[in-house]
């Protein structure tokens, strides 16, 4: 039985996100969550928020035990982009692009 959590519409990229859910895909829980505490990347600290929520719903909605979790997924997804203009010289304008993630993790029990 997995369960799973998702921050939708995070104000972050999710290029820098995916960097941290490489570094914690696969990894025990408690391990996940020690790699996510001492990361000092903004995208760390969101994680950690999303895998702890996925910790609590295993725990409460699946009466899964926390001593055998482990991350079976860790995602950043494209959320919608704002469209931004900057203008430049000669009358031109250029884009900013700002962009959002929707950042999920996915726990699941070992055997």
């Amino acid at each position: 039985m997995e369960a799973r959590a998702i921050a939708k519409y995070v104000r972050i990229s999710p290029l820098k996100v995916n960097y941290i859910c490489k570094e914690i895909r696969g990894k025990h829980v408690d391990e996940a969550l020690t790699i996510l505490r001492f990361t000092p990347k903004k995208g760390a600290r969101i994680l950690e928020k999303v895998l702890n929520s996925a910790i609590a719903n295993a725990e409460n909605n699946f009466n899964l035990n926390r001593d055998n979790l482990y991350v079976k997924d860790a995602f950043a997804n494209d959320g919608p982009t704002f469209k931004r203009w900057r203008p430049k010289a000669r009358g031109m304008a250029y884009p900013i692009l700002k962009r959002t993630s929707h950042i999920g993790v996915v726990v699941e029990e070992k055997e």
